[in-house]
């Protein structure tokens, strides 16, 4: 393991929406006894509305101070010990303050597909407020890679299967 997650125990996965962040991080934890929490269904459980009403009533700014909120609590419970797995939003990670509160607390793993299978795995967009239009959506996906390559390590995710996305976290060195 490495000195990181020896500090705090916290393991972050990253990437875009649709990239498998949440079934993998519920599997990962699973496999490692760890408490799971998923960044976007904590700030839909705190604020008592979805993440669409947020944008379309406050807008995008406003969500993200919300986001980091949320994610500075979990910090909190990681620091004191709690070994968690945490699947951030696809945007949490791209934010600076929010890079900085993981990359001191824990390790990232970046969960990495193409722009192909996340079109496939998303479904109804209307619960996406950054994907309703494709072209921006491929954008962003672009604009956004360099900052998830940032993450600790890097995993392919384009496969089906989340036990064996699971897996290949499983096989990296830090454990």
């Amino acid at each position: 393991m490495t000195l990181k997650l020896k500090r705090t125990p916290g393991l972050y996965l990253v990437g875009f929406m649709g990239s498998g962040k949440s079934t993998v991080g519920r599997s990962l934890a699973e496999e490692l006894g760890w408490c799971f929490f998923d960044i976007d269904q904590d700030i839909e459980h705190e604020q008592q509305r979805t993440i669409a009403q947020i944008f379309a009533e406050e807008g995008e700014a406003v969500f993200r101070e919300i986001e980091s909120e949320v994610l500075r609590k979990r910090v909190t419970l990681i620091e004191a010990g709690n070994p968690c797995v945490v699947a951030l939003g696809g945007g949490t990670f791209v934010q600076q303050r929010n890079w900085e509160i993981v990359e001191n607390n824990g390790v990232t793993v970046w969960l990495d597909c193409s722009l192909e299978v996340i079109h496939s795995r998303l479904g109804d967009l209307s619960t996406r407020p950054l994907a309703c239009d494709p072209v921006t959506m491929a954008c962003m996906f672009e604009a956004r890679r360099p900052l998830y390559a940032r993450a600790d390590y890097h995993v392919i995710a384009d496969c089906q299967d989340p036990a064996e996305v699971t897996r290949r976290i499983l096989n990296l060195p830090i454990f």
